[in-house]
């Protein structure tokens, strides 16, 4: 016969492996704006426009009678349709992205109401 040892306490678990304490952490500050990349060129000089916008281009006749017949870049353009819709107060009251042709815009965009994001897209129509 075999005897087995009695042992006067149970067998003990191992404790699970204790975690380092984690470093505190400073407490979160406001985001801050990321700071600008520094400048290569000289601070006193300016970007150079892009040649695409600043190409003079000729409007066409339906355009012409709203911003002139001479030949303009594509950022004039905007500005001088910009100038006409708000000296006729053409910008839609209850929703400011929204123009109101007039019969000379309507030529131009072909509907009776456009959104602005869409005006520059009809206008490169009428730019040769």
């Amino acid at each position: 016969m075999v005897t087995a040892k009695k042992t006067s306490a149970p067998a003990k678990k191992a404790a699970p492996a204790k975690k380092a304490p984690a470093a505190k952490k400073a407490p979160a500050a406001k985001p801050v704006a990321k700071a600008a990349p520094a400048k290569k060129a000289a601070p006193a000089q300016k970007r150079a426009p892009n040649a695409a916008f600043m190409k003079a281009l000729t409007p066409s006749a339906a355009l012409a009678a709203v911003i002139g017949d001479k030949p303009l870049p594509r950022t004039e353009v905007t500005r001088k349709i910009w100038e006409y819709i708000k000296k006729h107060g053409l910008q839609d009251s209850a929703k400011k992205t929204m123009i109101n042709a007039d019969a000379k815009l309507k030529e131009i965009f072909q509907k009776a109401q456009v959104s602005m994001f869409e005006m520059t897209k009809l206008i490169g129509g009428h730019l040769k």
